[in-house]
């Protein structure tokens, strides 16, 4: 039996699956930070993602030509836009934003994408998503047929919230955006991820393969990435890394971890040993 019918029977290849569309990749990258426009798509290419993020608020401003750019320069045949409105300090602006997200997937042919990365963040100084904002915002989207997906803090109350409104997911932080730390307050997100049931995407935070990996033991369905990937030495190299972390964690969780003990336990048996 070859490797492949070996994973396909043991169920390791799952789909990712949000608002009824299916994606190999349970890697999402984000397109700002890069250098350049060609660091950006070697570096899509180099995760195998299938969704990627865009601010809308980043392509009104003809100053920033990266973003510009990278619209027209990916294949939007092979890659799924996920809108996002990054930026936006009131639920307000985020609606403004998300109608302009859903006119620009339209714009590259995507005509039945609806999804949008829901943020509502206030705070200029940590970055931290306003939970009352959020939820407001995601009502009034998800009335108007939008696949919600929305950034919240480590709020296991009001991921539940927002599932129970219909978002199709939601995506808590790893910690504060940009920042690297990998994952705090552990224990928070499992609860997050243990009682949901729409998909849970970690975002923000992430800053080695080995958080990715981490993040994806603990259940995590997918993982959106940005700030590790494009402020790394080689970010080709990097968004390569990431990929295999993500689909070894996901591996490893489907697998389940053997059990913690408190004393040793010796790697051969002694029962059959010949004295």
């Amino acid at each position: 039996m070859s490797l492949t019918n070996f994973l396909e029977q043991q169920n390791l290849n799952q789909d990712l699956i949000i608002a009824g569309k299916h994606f190999k990749s349970r890697l999402m990258l984000g397109t700002g930070k890069y250098k350049t426009l060609n660091l950006a798509k070697y570096s899509i290419h180099a995760s195998d993602t299938a969704i990627v993020t865009v601010a809308i608020r980043r392509l009104q401003d003809i100053k920033i030509q990266t973003s510009l750019n990278l619209i027209h320069a990916l294949n939007w045949q092979d890659l799924w836009l996920l809108p996002n409105t990054a930026g936006c300090t009131t639920a307000e602006e985020a609606i403004r934003m998300a109608s302009l997200g859903r006119e620009l997937s339209k714009k590259i042919g995507q005509t039945n994408n609806n999804f949008i990365k829901l943020e509502v963040i206030p705070d200029s100084q940590y970055l931290f998503p306003d939970p009352i904002g959020t939820l407001k915002a995601a009502e009034y989207l998800v009335r108007k047929n939008f696949a919600v997906l929305p950034y919240i803090g480590q709020d296991p109350i009001l991921a539940k919230q927002l599932e129970e409104i219909g978002c199709s997911t939601v995506m808590p932080l790893g910690s504060p955006i940009g920042s690297g730390q990998g994952l705090y307050n552990i224990e928070t997100l499992q609860i997050i991820i243990e009682n949901a049931k729409i998909p849970v995407v970690i975002d923000a935070g992430i800053g080695t393969p080995s958080d990715a990996l981490k993040a994806m033991e603990l259940g995590a369905d997918a993982l959106l990435i940005n700030s590790a990937i494009a402020r790394s030495d080689n970010p080709v190299k990097m968004a390569f890394a990431m990929k295999l972390a993500v689909e070894s964690g996901r591996i490893a969780y489907l697998s389940g971890r053997m059990s913690q003990k408190s004393k040793a336990q010796a790697s051969s048996p002694v029962q059959g040993i010949v004295h």
